[in-house]
């Protein structure tokens, strides 16, 4: 079927007891049993509940996997591929990317005994000489948040499939409407379902697909025994989210291109960050392996008090942490969702103090152009 067909309708089938057209939300905590081991196919909600398979089929189907998990939040889906490790192991990740990830990484999972080598894996030469024997993830955003670092995703599944390594992608910038990295090579992908597939800014949750048997098989374990697993109405959310995730990612993408073209002849910004711009670095590589630029925007206003300064005056791009829902928002990357990445790391990615990032929403887009224009006007 077609991606908007598969959308509407993948792993949702007519209720058999109504015919309704939209998946219940199963609102249970347990079922009934027959007798001593006979069932229906469900025990308890931790471990099976209907509101959530839907889901999961849904966007494996959608990303081309074989499996997937629901969890209760992005930074939930991204805890259980860790999961996947042991002590010892050694993990490659982007040295760009979500800093929740990354805080995840370097002040958890450190203390545990695991170990991380970051790496610009744009450069794949740098991230081959960081694999170790140990090494036994590598982990990749592309394009990253925020800077936009555009990585190839054949060249590092090469790489890591030569090494007996799991790639993991984390594909909530580009969605799988522009981007499947399961087809180029990774064994997982991982969402934040809050993002772009709810689209509505209205539920917190994530998810894992999974092209790898043993990995599936391990990711069923851990999802019913940690229990980090989201609830029937967030899934339903999502469900509801996803049937309109064609249609929005391509709004998202014709707000997003025209407003970073709009921002790229601003003569008081230093740099804008958008993989559709001509001179975006990766620029021809993204377009390689994704069929769209999506609606996520940096630009450098120069100083941390410029940067203040516009945050203040936008009045439909709201000051919010979050991206990805129909409505426009604007954060400070190096003060709201990057401060747990040391400064040193943050300026070698691009990630100043002076640096905004937006979420170009589906608004009119003379509308967002005027208010960006009245924000700027404070440079």
């Amino acid at each position: 079927m077609g991606f908007s067909t598969d959308a509407i309708h993948a792993g949702q089938e007519p209720d058999p007891t109504t015919g309704s057209v939209t998946t219940p939300i199963y609102q249970t905590s347990t079922y009934v049993q027959e007798a001593l081991g006979k069932h229906k196919g469900f025990e308890y909600a931790r471990t099976q509940n209907p509101t959530r398979i839907a889901l999961e089929r849904n966007i494996a189907t959608l990303e081309q996997g074989a499996d997937g998990f629901a969890f209760g939040s992005g930074m939930a889906a991204i805890t259980a591929v860790t999961y996947l490790l042991k002590h010892g192991d050694h993990v490659v990740a982007s040295n760009n990317m979500y800093g929740g990830t990354f805080r995840l990484f370097d002040k958890v999972l450190t203390s545990y005994g695991l170990d991380f080598t970051y790496v610009n894996t744009a450069d794949l030469a740098a991230t081959k000489a960081a694999f170790r024997p140990a090494t036994r993830l590598l982990f990749v955003e592309t394009p990253t948040n925020p800077s936009m670092i555009i990585s190839d995703l054949r060249g590092l599944a090469a790489l890591a499939r030569e090494r007996h390594v799991l790639m993991a992608v984390d594909n909530t910038f580009m969605t799988p409407y522009f981007q499947r990295p399961l087809t180029l090579g990774a064994h997982l992908v991982v969402h934040s379902t809050t993002k772009y597939l709810n689209g509505h800014s209205d539920m917190v949750g994530g998810i894992v697909i999974s092209n790898d048997p043993a990995a599936s098989e391990r990711l069923r374990f851990i999802q019913n025994a940690v229990g980090a697993v989201p609830g029937p109405f967030d899934c339903w959310l999502v469900l509801r989210g996803v049937k309109t995730l064609p249609i929005r990612m391509e709004r998202h993408n014709a707000n997003g291109l025209a407003i970073a073209e709009w921002l790229s002849r601003h003569p008081k910004l230093t740099h804008v960050y958008y993989p559709g711009l001509e001179n975006h670095p990766g620029r021809a590589l993204h377009a390689s392996q994704a069929s769209g630029f999506g609606g996520m925007i940096a630009f450098d206003t120069g100083s941390l008090e410029k940067g203040a300064a516009v945050l203040k005056r936008t009045k439909i791009f709201a000051l919010a942490e979050s991206l990805g829902g129909v409505e426009s928002l604007i954060s400070h990357p190096a003060t709201m969702t990057h401060a747990s990445v040391p400064r040193a790391e943050r300026e070698k990615a691009g990630l100043t103090d002076g640096l905004v990032r937006v979420s170009v929403g589906i608004e009119d887009l003379s509308d967002l152009l005027g208010d960006l224009e009245f924000a700027l006007a404070a440079l």
